[in-house]
């Protein structure tokens, strides 16, 4: 459930972010990616860190 929010908050965030620096659709869809692939690795350390303690 984490990596999944993860993705999704990663790509929301990336376009926000390449949309306000004034890019385009394209640029928009390139950080979201980048940021959903960044978001979704640090959710799935963040799971396999949750279960190993727990």
């Amino acid at each position: 459930m984490i990596v999944i929010g993860g993705f999704i908050l990663g790509a929301v965030i990336g376009a926000a972010i390449a949309l306000r620096r004034g890019g385009r659709k394209l640029d928009a869809l390139q950080y979201g990616a980048g940021f959903a692939i960044l978001f979704t690795l640090l959710g799935l350390f963040l799971t396999i860190f949750l279960e190993r303690t727990l």
